[in-house]
């Protein structure tokens, strides 16, 4: 074995001591900034949860983050993207490549039963109907804090080296009926053009758990979801005389046992977990009436792409093939809606598990596998991308006891922030620090 000369080793040593000296310097930068940017972004949040917008609606939300980036002095400010999106690029003082964090903006249609004294009253137009609106799945956190990292990052720009694209974005639960919205559309609309093409993207989702605490997982981490709406159409008549008719109810019962099958004894369960859900039925208008038609939706959800479309195949030939045996017919629209997996790049996760460790310490927690979905998904079709959890519960709350996501009831512990905050910020410039040239 060849040894190398004890005068090569040494510098070697001392620039590496070096460097990880200046990396706990640039963290407890990032952290310092961080704590004292928490007034504005608990303001920030506030503000936002009082005042929430359903997706491609998010108007005065994507004013307020116009309007605070361009205070910061970003170097561009973009509006307008994909309804309600903004994007803000901020370039550093030394050259390197590009890092994107993204936010979503949009509240859902869920009447708001807090006692905070900022608790939502807001009522709008969801699909022809007036509903009340609320932040129920932490959406006014995430904007709050990546305008958090945008004051902890514009503060210190001349030591970053390369540039960090800020992507606010709208719908993410979903456009409007009649409407695309959300990250398919803000792609669609060239955003990697506006966002100047990152090698990577962050994000982050407030969770149930320990205030303060960060989860991750490398690989599939949220699930691929799709909407299917399967239409019965038989025959009606009176409800005396069934056999005068084709009853579609009947029929779409044993659907809704079949389709159940397909996960518990169809597919191989020692790959990935796979659910389906019939969420609503409709049909008919009277006890003594059988309908002509019965309308059912629901959700498929997995985190495989293989099995998924195998999946949406099996469900198309079971609803099929039951109506035709029964005279009916069935017809079967699917909608991706929600994108696909959330993946997270193996090789990125390893590459950021330091920068996690640093921002994290003691709270960075292993995530299990989550059902919901996430259309961050559709940034990792493009570019490798991690996208973590950020526990949000009351003190006191234990694992299982937090109110979950969607909940009128649901709750930010505004303790959670500033960890937010400087995880990001942590991941970004840590990334960029990666990349420079040498």
């Amino acid at each position: 074995m060849r040894l190398r000369p004890l005068a090569l080793l040494v510098p070697a040593a001392l620039a590496l001591l070096g460097s990880t000296a200046r990396a706990e310097d640039t963290n407890a930068a990032i952290a310092a900034a961080a704590q004292a940017a928490e007034s504005k972004v608990v303001a920030w949040r506030r503000d936002i949860h009082e005042h929430p917008e359903l997706g491609n609606r998010e108007t005065r939300t994507s004013a307020l983050v116009a309007k605070e980036l361009k205070k910061l002095g970003f170097d561009e400010v973009h509006t307008g993207i994909a309804h309600t999106g903004v994007v803000g690029i901020l370039k550093g003082g030394k050259p390197g490549g590009v890092v994107a964090l993204r936010a979503d903006m949009d509240a859902l249609p869920v009447e708001e039963k807090s006692d905070l004294p900022f608790a939502s009253k807001v009522h709008m137009e969801y699909n022809g109907a007036q509903v009340p609106v609320m932040h129920a799945c932490g959406h006014d956190a995430h904007t709050a804090i990546l305008l958090g990292v945008a004051t902890v990052l514009a503060g210190m720009r001349d030591q970053i080296p390369g540039t960090v694209s800020f992507v606010f974005q709208p719908a993410e639960e979903g456009a409007p009926e009649g409407e695309e919205g959300g990250a398919r559309l803000m792609i669609k609309e060239g955003l990697w053009a506006t966002a100047k093409q990152p090698t990577a993207i962050f994000g982050l989702h407030t969770w149930p758990g320990p205030a303060g605490t960060i989860s991750y997982r490398s690989g599939p981490t949220m699930a691929a979801a799709d909407t299917m709406k399967i239409v019965v159409k038989g025959k009606q008549t009176h409800g005396s005389q069934p056999w005068g008719g084709v009853d579609p109810i009947v029929v779409a019962a044993q659907i809704v046992q079949a389709l159940q099958l397909i996960p518990s004894r169809q597919l191989d369960i020692t790959k990935a977990p796979s659910v389906v859900t019939i969420g609503s039925i409709h049909g008919g208008v009277r006890h003594n009436i059988i309908p002509d038609s019965v309308e059912m939706t629901g959700t498929v959800r997995n985190f495989d792409e293989g099995i998924r479309k195998d999946m949406l195949a099996r469900i198309t030939r079971t609803a099929t093939s039951i109506a035709a045996a029964s005279g009916a017919e069935a017809t079967v629209t699917i909608d991706s809606y929600g994108g696909g997996v959330t993946y997270n790049d193996p090789a990125l996760v390893t590459q950021m598990e330091p920068a996690l460790r640093a921002a994290a310490g003691d709270k960075l927690l292993n995530s299990p596998l989550i059902m919901a979905s996430e259309d961050f998904s559709e940034y990792q079709q493009d570019i490798p991308g991690l996208f973590f959890f950020l526990g949000g519960n009351k003190e006191g709350v234990g694992p299982g006891q937090a109110a979950a996501n969607h909940s009128p009831l649901y709750f930010v512990n505004e303790a959670a922030l500033v960890p937010g905050v400087r995880t990001l910020a942590t991941l970004a410039v840590d990334y960029l620090q990666q990349k420079a040239p040498k």
